[in-house]
Protein backbone atom coordinates (compact mmCIF):
# COMPACT_ATOMS: atom_id res chain seq x y z
CA UNK A 1 0.00 0.00 0.00
CA UNK A 2 2.77 2.34 0.80
CA UNK A 3 4.47 1.58 -2.66
CA UNK A 4 0.63 1.80 -4.59
CA UNK A 5 0.46 5.33 -2.28
CA UNK A 6 3.89 6.67 -3.43
CA UNK A 7 3.12 6.42 -7.41
CA UNK A 8 -0.14 7.50 -6.93
CA UNK A 9 -0.57 9.62 -4.14
CA UNK A 10 -3.08 12.19 -5.45
CA UNK A 11 -5.61 9.42 -6.71
CA UNK A 12 -5.51 7.68 -2.99
CA UNK A 13 -5.97 11.06 -1.45
CA UNK A 14 -8.99 11.65 -4.07
CA UNK A 15 -10.49 8.06 -4.41
CA UNK A 16 -13.95 9.25 -3.09
CA UNK A 17 -14.23 11.96 -5.75
CA UNK A 18 -13.17 9.68 -8.50
CA UNK A 19 -15.34 6.88 -7.66
CA UNK A 20 -18.22 9.46 -7.42
CA UNK A 21 -17.16 10.79 -10.59
CA UNK A 22 -17.44 7.00 -12.42
CA UNK A 23 -21.03 7.06 -10.77
CA UNK A 24 -21.52 10.33 -12.54
CA UNK A 25 -20.30 8.89 -15.71
CA UNK A 26 -22.38 5.41 -15.55
CA UNK A 27 -25.57 7.69 -14.97
CA UNK A 28 -24.67 9.92 -17.79
CA UNK A 29 -24.01 7.16 -19.87
CA UNK A 30 -26.35 5.03 -18.86
CA UNK A 31 -29.70 7.62 -19.36
CA UNK A 32 -28.47 8.94 -22.60
CA UNK A 33 -27.92 5.39 -23.70
CA UNK A 34 -31.35 4.21 -23.43
CA UNK A 35 -32.78 7.21 -24.48
CA UNK A 36 -30.55 7.57 -27.13
CA UNK A 37 -30.55 3.80 -28.37
CA UNK A 38 -34.19 3.72 -28.08
CA UNK A 39 -34.56 6.85 -30.67
CA UNK A 40 -31.90 5.95 -32.97
CA UNK A 41 -33.46 2.26 -33.59
CA UNK A 42 -36.70 3.82 -34.40
CA UNK A 43 -35.26 6.55 -37.08
CA UNK A 44 -32.87 3.78 -37.97
CA UNK A 45 -35.78 1.63 -39.20
CA UNK A 46 -37.26 4.50 -40.58
CA UNK A 47 -35.23 5.36 -43.09
CA UNK A 48 -35.01 1.54 -44.20
CA UNK A 49 -38.46 1.23 -44.82
CA UNK A 50 -39.30 4.25 -45.92
CA UNK A 51 -36.50 4.50 -48.45
CA UNK A 52 -36.85 3.59 -52.14
CA UNK A 53 -38.27 0.36 -52.75
CA UNK A 54 -38.56 0.04 -48.85
CA UNK A 55 -41.96 -1.52 -47.12
CA UNK A 56 -43.15 2.16 -46.82
CA UNK A 57 -41.82 3.93 -49.45
CA UNK A 58 -41.53 7.65 -49.08
CA UNK A 59 -39.25 9.40 -51.06
CA UNK A 60 -40.25 13.27 -49.72
CA UNK A 61 -40.20 11.91 -45.70
CA UNK A 62 -36.96 10.11 -45.98
CA UNK A 63 -35.04 12.83 -47.87
CA UNK A 64 -36.11 15.29 -45.12
CA UNK A 65 -35.10 12.86 -42.10
CA UNK A 66 -32.10 11.69 -43.60
CA UNK A 67 -30.98 15.60 -43.92
CA UNK A 68 -31.99 16.62 -40.77
CA UNK A 69 -29.73 13.29 -39.15
CA UNK A 70 -27.08 14.48 -41.37
CA UNK A 71 -26.91 18.11 -40.16
CA UNK A 72 -27.17 16.98 -36.59
CA UNK A 73 -24.29 14.65 -36.62
CA UNK A 74 -22.06 17.30 -38.42
CA UNK A 75 -21.86 19.51 -35.69
CA UNK A 76 -19.21 19.09 -33.41
CA UNK A 77 -20.26 17.55 -29.66
CA UNK A 78 -18.71 20.45 -28.11
CA UNK A 79 -19.98 23.01 -30.07
CA UNK A 80 -23.46 21.23 -29.99
CA UNK A 81 -23.38 21.20 -26.30
CA UNK A 82 -23.15 25.33 -26.47
CA UNK A 83 -25.94 25.51 -29.34
CA UNK A 84 -28.56 23.60 -26.74
CA UNK A 85 -27.82 25.27 -23.74
CA UNK A 86 -31.17 27.54 -24.09
CA UNK A 87 -32.63 23.74 -24.77
CA UNK A 88 -31.26 22.20 -22.03
CA UNK A 89 -32.00 24.46 -19.37
CA UNK A 90 -35.88 24.54 -20.73
CA UNK A 91 -35.97 20.60 -20.81
CA UNK A 92 -33.95 19.93 -17.09
CA UNK A 93 -33.68 23.27 -15.80
CA UNK A 94 -29.89 23.19 -15.91
CA UNK A 95 -26.85 23.12 -18.64
CA UNK A 96 -23.88 22.14 -16.47
CA UNK A 97 -23.34 19.01 -13.68
CA UNK A 98 -24.82 15.53 -15.20
CA UNK A 99 -28.13 16.77 -15.92
CA UNK A 100 -27.09 19.32 -18.28
CA UNK A 101 -25.05 16.80 -20.16
CA UNK A 102 -27.53 14.09 -20.42
CA UNK A 103 -29.45 16.11 -23.16
CA UNK A 104 -26.98 16.85 -25.76
CA UNK A 105 -25.47 13.81 -24.96
CA UNK A 106 -28.67 12.09 -25.91
CA UNK A 107 -28.65 14.33 -29.19
CA UNK A 108 -25.49 14.14 -30.34
CA UNK A 109 -25.34 10.08 -30.15
CA UNK A 110 -29.37 9.81 -32.10
CA UNK A 111 -28.11 10.62 -35.18
CA UNK A 112 -25.19 8.45 -35.24
CA UNK A 113 -27.02 5.36 -33.73
CA UNK A 114 -29.49 5.89 -36.73
CA UNK A 115 -27.16 5.85 -39.05
CA UNK A 116 -25.73 2.67 -37.43
CA UNK A 117 -28.92 1.17 -37.87
CA UNK A 118 -29.84 1.90 -40.78
CA UNK A 119 -26.61 0.08 -42.45
CA UNK A 120 -26.96 -2.89 -40.20
CA UNK A 121 -30.57 -3.07 -41.09
CA UNK A 122 -29.51 -2.78 -44.98
CA UNK A 123 -27.64 -6.29 -45.08
CA UNK A 124 -30.35 -8.41 -44.63
CA UNK A 125 -30.47 -10.20 -47.20
CA UNK A 126 -33.38 -8.57 -49.38
CA UNK A 127 -34.75 -12.09 -50.39
CA UNK A 128 -35.91 -13.09 -47.26
CA UNK A 129 -37.74 -9.68 -47.11
CA UNK A 130 -39.39 -10.62 -50.61
CA UNK A 131 -40.27 -14.47 -49.27
CA UNK A 132 -41.70 -13.23 -46.45
CA UNK A 133 -44.30 -10.04 -48.61
CA UNK A 134 -45.09 -13.04 -50.99
CA UNK A 135 -46.33 -15.29 -47.94
CA UNK A 136 -48.29 -12.52 -46.95
CA UNK A 137 -46.84 -11.48 -43.99
CA UNK A 138 -47.82 -8.33 -43.07
CA UNK A 139 -45.38 -4.79 -42.90
CA UNK A 140 -45.31 -4.73 -39.27
CA UNK A 141 -44.55 -8.39 -38.59
CA UNK A 142 -41.55 -7.95 -41.74
CA UNK A 143 -39.76 -4.88 -39.70
CA UNK A 144 -40.22 -6.85 -36.23
CA UNK A 145 -39.63 -10.68 -37.33
CA UNK A 146 -37.74 -10.17 -40.29
CA UNK A 147 -35.82 -7.05 -40.32
CA UNK A 148 -35.03 -6.12 -36.81
CA UNK A 149 -34.86 -10.27 -36.00
CA UNK A 150 -32.20 -10.96 -38.84
CA UNK A 151 -29.93 -8.10 -38.09
CA UNK A 152 -29.73 -8.48 -34.20
CA UNK A 153 -25.95 -9.26 -33.98
CA UNK A 154 -25.35 -6.36 -36.09
CA UNK A 155 -27.70 -4.68 -34.09
CA UNK A 156 -25.73 -5.50 -30.66
CA UNK A 157 -22.76 -4.73 -32.23
CA UNK A 158 -24.17 -0.89 -32.62
CA UNK A 159 -25.36 -0.72 -29.35
CA UNK A 160 -21.90 -1.79 -27.91
CA UNK A 161 -20.33 0.92 -30.12
CA UNK A 162 -22.49 3.62 -29.34
CA UNK A 163 -22.36 2.94 -25.72
CA UNK A 164 -18.20 3.39 -26.00
CA UNK A 165 -18.97 6.56 -28.25
CA UNK A 166 -21.17 7.88 -25.09
CA UNK A 167 -18.31 7.07 -22.75
CA UNK A 168 -16.39 9.18 -25.19
CA UNK A 169 -18.98 12.12 -25.08
CA UNK A 170 -18.95 11.75 -21.45
CA UNK A 171 -15.64 12.95 -20.90
CA UNK A 172 -15.75 15.55 -23.48
CA UNK A 173 -19.33 16.51 -21.57
CA UNK A 174 -16.81 16.83 -18.42
CA UNK A 175 -14.77 19.58 -20.22
CA UNK A 176 -17.79 22.03 -19.95
CA UNK A 177 -18.73 20.94 -16.25
CA UNK A 178 -20.56 18.44 -17.07
CA UNK A 179 -19.24 15.96 -14.25
CA UNK A 180 -18.24 12.49 -14.39
CA UNK A 181 -14.38 11.17 -15.23
CA UNK A 182 -14.01 13.94 -17.74
CA UNK A 183 -14.40 16.67 -14.91
CA UNK A 184 -12.48 14.80 -12.90
CA UNK A 185 -9.73 14.36 -14.75
CA UNK A 186 -9.72 18.11 -16.35
CA UNK A 187 -9.81 20.04 -12.53
CA UNK A 188 -7.19 17.71 -11.23
CA UNK A 189 -4.94 15.92 -13.70
CA UNK A 190 -5.29 18.87 -15.88
CA UNK A 191 -5.61 22.48 -13.92
CA UNK A 192 -3.74 21.04 -10.87
CA UNK A 193 -0.94 19.04 -12.98
CA UNK A 194 -1.70 15.89 -10.99
CA UNK A 195 -0.01 13.66 -13.93
CA UNK A 196 -1.04 10.15 -11.65
CA UNK A 197 -4.49 11.43 -11.72
CA UNK A 198 -4.57 11.85 -16.00
CA UNK A 199 -2.76 8.35 -16.02
CA UNK A 200 -5.76 6.42 -13.94
CA UNK A 201 -8.48 8.05 -15.44
CA UNK A 202 -7.16 7.32 -19.37
CA UNK A 203 -6.40 3.25 -17.63
CA UNK A 204 -10.08 3.05 -15.93
CA UNK A 205 -11.65 4.62 -19.70
CA UNK A 206 -9.71 2.18 -21.16
CA UNK A 207 -10.54 -0.99 -19.26
CA UNK A 208 -14.57 0.06 -19.46
CA UNK A 209 -14.16 0.71 -22.59
CA UNK A 210 -12.82 -3.36 -23.10
CA UNK A 211 -15.09 -4.93 -21.14
CA UNK A 212 -17.78 -3.27 -22.39
CA UNK A 213 -16.05 -4.54 -25.88
CA UNK A 214 -15.42 -7.81 -24.82
CA UNK A 215 -18.98 -8.46 -23.11
CA UNK A 216 -20.51 -7.21 -26.40
CA UNK A 217 -18.52 -9.48 -28.78
CA UNK A 218 -19.12 -12.59 -27.03
CA UNK A 219 -23.12 -11.78 -27.19
CA UNK A 220 -23.15 -10.72 -30.72
CA UNK A 221 -21.37 -13.96 -31.47
CA UNK A 222 -23.81 -16.04 -29.41
CA UNK A 223 -26.56 -14.59 -31.78
CA UNK A 224 -25.07 -15.00 -35.05
CA UNK A 225 -26.38 -17.63 -36.85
Amino acid sequence: MKFISSLIPNVIYLSADLFDSIWQTAVMVGISGILGLFTGMILGTVLVVTAKGGLYENDLFNNILGKIINTVRSIPFIILIALLVPFTRFIVGTSIGVTGAIVPMTLGIIPFIARMVEQTILEVDKGVVEAARAMGISRPQIMIHVLLRESLPGLLRTTVTSVISLIGLSAMAGTVGGGGIGSFAIRYGYARYMNDVTVVTVLILLLIVNVIQGIGNKAALKLTH
